[in-house]
């Protein structure tokens, strides 16, 4: 599996790096524009990503801007439904409006900071997916 996680802390990057890692392989981008530039790049390449962690919050294009870019450039490269990447949003807000905004740009999920481990795991189950390996020791 090909993850994106998208977020504009290096800390949170790499936390998330180091949860998703035992899913698939991870890129990291500090940004919505980098993480613009990935996607298209991964649909050119004809190896799109699997699932996309977007952070919400963060400067410039914020992560609902950049869901909704990202949708588009599915619709550009005609990907069909059932490929699409799933994508879950990433907010320290888990206010109703923050939600339904998410979901009606196109979100798949979301999950609350501060994020952790079981919560990643099982809302990747639900889309899923399984861990690629099991982790002998933490």
């Amino acid at each position: 599996m090909k993850i994106l996680i998208v977020d504009d802390q290096v800390v949170t990057l790499k936390k998330m790096k180091k949860i998703l890692e035992i899913f698939g392989d991870c890129e990291l981008a500090e940004d919505g524009p980098e993480a613009i530039q990935l996607f298209k790049q991964s649909l050119e390449n004809k190896v799109p990503f699997d699932l996309v962690m977007l952070d919400i919050e963060m400067p410039g294009i914020d992560g609902t801007e950049v869901l909704f870019e990202l949708r588009e450039i599915e619709k550009e490269f005609k990907v069909p439904k059932h490929e699409l990447a799933r994508i879950l949003m990433v907010t320290s807000h888990s206010d109703k409006d923050t939600v339904i905004t998410s979901v009606q740009a196109g979100c798949n999920d979301y999950v609350v900071k501060p994020i952790n481990k079981e919560t990643i795991v099982e809302k990747l189950g639900k889309l899923g997916f399984c861990p690629i390996q099991t982790e002998q020791s933490e």
